[in-house]
C-alpha cells in the first residue's frame, strides 16, 4: 500500500460519479490527512455536492475506489460509513422538523458506541451554541436559518465522527450568523481535531478556515493547494473574489 493511502484519512482515486447514467465528476483524486481541514471550493453546479454524496455514501462511484483509514469504502452504504465516523451536514440541513432540538440531536448519536457519554456530549454541545439549550425543547422546524444550522452540526457532532463534510454552511444566512458559526467550528476543530471538509461557495471563508483547499469546477479539480498559497492565486483571486 503507498504510504499516502496509510497515511491519509480518507483518499478518493480517479473517481467517476454522476446521477443515473450521467457523470457530473470526472477522474477526482483527493486526500484528507488526520486532523486537517479540506476547502471543496467553487461555483454553483460544479459538482461539489455531488462530491460530498460521493464520500458518504448516498451516491457509488462509476469508477475509482475510495479508502477510509486503508479500508475500502467504495461501495459501503450510508449507515456503515456513519459507523465508520464519516458524518455529513447537508446542504439544507436536513433536520427532522416535527422533532425537538433535542430530540433531533438525540437522533444524531444514534451510531455512539459510548452511550453512556450522552449527557456530557449535550452539555458541551449546548455551551458551544448556547442557543440551541435555550431551544431545546422547540421543534426544530420553527428555529430561524441559522438556529437549523447550528442544530445540523451538532447533530452531526453528536455521532463523534472522525470526519465532518459540511455542505455550503454559508448558504441563505446572515454574515454576523456565518461568523458566529465559524467560531464555533473552529472551537471544535481546536478542541477535538476532527477531520473537516468544508464545501463552499463562498471561497474566502473557505480557504480561510483550511488547510489546504481543491478548486472544482465543471466536475473536474483544476487547482489544488495550501489555503494561504491558493487565496493569494491570481486566478483564484480574479475568478472567485472579484479582486
Amino acid at each position: 500500500m503507498e504510504e499516502s493511502l496509510k497515511n491519509s484519512l480518507i483518499n478518493l482515486r480517479e473517481i467517476q460519479a454522476g446521477y443515473g447514467e450521467v457523470p457530473i465528476l470526472w477522474d477526482i483524486t483527493l486526500y484528507i490527512n488526520h486532523q486537517e481541514v479540506i476547502g471543496l471550493l467553487g461555483g454553483n453546479g460544479a459538482g461539489k455536492s455531488t462530491l460530498i454524496n460521493v464520500i458518504s455514501g448516498i451516491i457509488s462511484p462509476m469508477k475509482g475506489s475510495i479508502y477510509f483509514e486503508g479500508e475500502d469504502i467504495s461501495f459501503l452504504n450510508t449507515t456503515k460509513r456513519v459507523q465508520l465516523g464519516i458524518t455529513q451536514i447537508p446542504e439544507g440541513r436536513l433536520l427532522f422538523s416535527g422533532l425537538t432540538v433535542m430530540q433531533n440531536l438525540r437522533l444524531g448519536a444514534f451510531s455512539r458506541k459510548d452511550k453512556k457519554n450522552l449527557q456530557k456530549e449535550l452539555e458541551l454541545i449546548f455551551q458551544l451554541f448556547p442557543r440551541l439549550a435555550e431551544r431545546k425543547n422547540q421543534l426544530a422546524g420553527t428555529l430561524s436559518g441559522g438556529e437549523q444550522q447550528m442544530c445540523a452540526i451538532a447533530r452531526g457532532l453528536m455521532g463523534n465522527p472522525k470526519l465532518l463534510l459540511i455542505d455550503e454552511l454559508s448558504l441563505g444566512l446572515a454574515p454576523l450568523i456565518v461568523d458566529h458559526i465559524m467560531d464555533a467550528l473552529k472551537k471544535v476543530y481546536e478542541e477535538r481535531k476532527i477531520s473537516i471538509i468544508l464545501v463552499e461557495q463562498d471561497v474566502q471563508l473557505g480557504l480561510e478556515f483550511s488547510h489546504r483547499a481543491y478548486v472544482i469546477e465543471t466536475g473536474r479539480i483544476v487547482k489544488e493547494g495550501k489555503s494561504k498559497d491558493l487565496i493569494n492565486d491570481s486566478e483564484i483571486r480574479k475568478a472567485y473574489l472579484g479582486i
